[in-house]
């Protein structure tokens, strides 16, 4: 069972950093949407005299209702308040948490570079810090013995999730084969692909279990035409080497925190729950 998880957030948060007149913030959620780190975004509870609790306390909550004991933060030089935070609260009671620096934000098979340096050989989970995932999903992750990543069903995404049509339009078309296997990621198919169809059914949301395999092909794996080291890019490089990928297919919603209009949504969601890092 993987006890390690990196969790990426080295971005810089060009879309939560974007002025929204039309969303109402308070002061506090305004100053860390300014600052672009998304996984300390406060979320305020049911009880208003209660002390917000940043974003990223409730991934690591659901990472400890699953086994998850170690989470590396993959974060930059200039992250400091993530840092800072974990530094002063001693709120952490079932998950450790230590740090990844990546220099320079060059991309998410980067990111798992610098990840696996602190980890190791071991295989460990990597996810999003703008991500809260169903547990049931993290639990299959946490159990598989392959590389495996989380397919997220189109519609469950949209009808249960705070994720709209046209933004899920956007997501990674997952190739899947007829025994669960990852044959291939279509990264944004935009007329390419009818997103209708069964053959788009199942989505991507970076969410994976990464293995030594597959942390070698993020070390092998080219620049792409975005100047970045992708992880999808690394994932199919690993796949032409003969490595196999398992996907395990979910009709599950994600908690998505990618700009200043998802904060009312997702503070809705977690109000009524406790985290317990």
């Amino acid at each position: 069972m993987i006890t390690t998880a990196a969790i990426l957030a080295r971005g810089l948060g060009t879309r939560m950093r974007r002025a929204d007149s039309a969303t109402q913030l308070d002061e506090s959620q305004t100053t860390a949407a300014e600052s672009g780190v998304k996984g300390m975004i406060p979320i305020t509870g049911v009880s208003t005299t209660a002390t917000p609790r940043p974003f990223l306390d409730y991934v690591l909550s659901d990472l400890a209702d699953v086994g998850i004991t170690h989470a590396v933060l993959v974060v930059g030089p200039e992250h400091g308040a993530v840092r800072e935070y974990f530094a002063r609260d001693n709120s952490l009671r079932r998950v450790q948490v230590t740090y990844a620096i990546q220099e320079k934000p060059l991309g998410t098979a980067n990111a798992v570079v610098a990840a696996a340096d602190v980890v190791g050989d071991d295989a460990f989970l990597v996810l999003n810090a703008d991500n809260v995932y169903p547990r049931e999903a993290l639990r299959q992750l946490v159990a598989s013995a392959k590389a495996a990543t989380i397919a997220f069903d189109r519609e469950t995404l949209v009808r249960e999730g705070n994720i709209d049509r046209q933004r899920v339009g956007a997501f990674a078309v997952l190739e899947l084969s007829s025994d669960g296997r990852l044959l291939g990621i279509i990264e944004k198919p935009g007329a390419s692909l009818d997103l209708k169809s069964s053959a788009a059914r199942w989505v991507g949301m970076n969410c994976w279990t990464i293995t030594p395999d597959v942390v070698d092909a993020c070390r092998r794996v080219p620049l792409s035409s975005r100047g970045e080291y992708e992880l999808p890019e690394a994932v199919a490089l690993a796949i032409r080497g003969g490595v196999e990928v398992r996907a395990i297919c979910v009709a599950l919603p994600v908690l998505d925190l990618s700009q200043r209009a998802d904060i009312p949504a997702v503070v809705a969601h977690l109000a009524a729950i406790e985290p317990r890092p």
